[in-house]
């Protein structure tokens, strides 16, 4: 890894995902190497199906490749959380194992930090994004009902697709909101983004390809509970308060402004 770090860092969140992390390693890798920037990738794998030692193999003695995780589930949150740990990238970003988008469609993401964005999401509702393969009936409607609830408990605006696996952020932006984050569900999008808008950071969002595989690790009745805990949890603003000490003591660390809970509207 050259000594100035890697330009970009993105962490892919697995879980028993063996069928496919060789397949979005490759495709990330293959896309990444013709780029010219310096770059490293964090695969946070849970589960016992040999995502991890899939990765790891892929891996070989790269040094720009690290492998975390353990044989529990985790969550994807949590994944995240400690990529973002350790991540050395200037644009930290995380994208999904099972590769609903593309990774070029990161080309669309970057130009949003040069604007002066602290933070570039992909969005499957608006601009020229592209759903090549849409989600089951059921899926889309409960989506909406979700999008309709979780905004009017948590105050979360401007934001049409929070849940879009394909988030980018500046290096400050990334570690601030995310020492501060705690839900280690699927919620953790939610909270991300309401962290942001509390703290003042600039939020983009942009149209981006994707499509459902039709594999949901969701389930309906015990998953749509926890979801809808951590839903409340997010609307009360009890979120973590960072002593000075939390991922070190750097300026990087401490930069962010003062937490604030905004007012619904």
């Amino acid at each position: 890894m050259p000594s100035g770090g890697p330009v970009l860092s993105i962490i892919i969140p697995a879980y028993n995902e063996a069928k496919t992390i060789v397949r979005t390693l490759t495709a990330v890798r293959d896309y990444l190497e013709g780029q010219g920037k310096a770059y490293e990738i964090i695969i946070a794998a849970d589960g016992n199906d040999g995502t991890r030692e899939r990765a790891r193999e892929f891996a070989g003695k790269d040094d720009r490749y690290t492998v975390i995780g353990s044989a529990q589930r985790g969550g994807k949150g949590r994944g995240v959380r400690e990529g973002i740990r350790i991540a050395k990238g200037q644009i930290i970003g995380f994208v999904d194992a099972d590769y609903k988008t593309p990774i070029e469609e990161i080309e669309k993401i970057l130009p949003g930090f040069d604007q002066g964005f602290d933070i570039v999401i992909g969005s499957r509702g608006v601009g020229d994004s592209k759903v090549v393969r849409k989600q089951k009936v059921y899926r889309r409607i409960g989506s909406k009902v979700f999008a309709i609830g979780m905004r009017a408990v948590t105050g979360l605006r401007g934001i049409v697709d929070t849940q879009c696996g394909f988030k980018f952020f500046t290096r400050r932006a990334a570690r601030d909101i995310f020492r501060r984050q705690t839900i280690d569900g699927y919620m953790f999008d939610v909270e991300i983004l309401r962290l942001a808008q509390t703290l003042g950071y600039k939020v983009k969002e942009i149209g981006i390809r994707w499509q459902d595989d039709g594999d949901s690790r969701l389930e309906l009745v015990a998953g749509n509970w926890r979801n809808g805990k951590d839903i409340l949890r997010i609307g009360l603003g009890r979120f973590k308060v960072p002593a000075a000490s939390d991922w070190g003591t750097s300026s990087e660390a401490s930069a962010g402004p003062a937490l604030k809970t905004p007012a619904h509207s």
